[in-house]
């Protein structure tokens, strides 16, 4: 499995705009086969930086939902939707591999 996460950088004047493009998101990337782990939106410290997670089983995977997204109607929405508010003023994406099964210290030998 593969992680994405999403560095944004976002007008907090717009921050409704981006919540917007943020629920859209939970539903597209759900919708092309990814698993969403949410939007994390400013709350405390500063104000314009949002982040979000999303999962695919492979790169492999991950590339075909961006070729996808190229061509799906509902995606260009939302990207058209961010452009028009210009609640999104740059992003960064970065990959990782998630853990999610913990075990007790016993198993693991400690």
């Amino acid at each position: 499995m593969i992680t994405c996460t999403v560095r944004y950088e976002i007008d907090p004047d717009q921050l409704g705009a981006f919540e917007v493009y943020a629920k859209a998101w939970l539903h597209l990337v759900a919708k092309l086969g990814g698993v969403h782990h949410g939007y994390h939106l400013p709350h405390e410290g500063p104000n314009d930086i949002a982040y979000c997670h999303f999962s695919f089983l492979s790169l492999a995977d991950y590339e075909a939902y961006r070729e996808k997204m190229r061509a799906d109607p509902e995606c260009l929405r939302a990207y058209a939707h961010a452009q028009a508010t210009k609640c999104i003023r740059r992003y960064d994406r970065s990959f990782t591999k998630p853990l999610f099964v913990g075990a007790s210290v016993d198993e693991l030998g400690l």
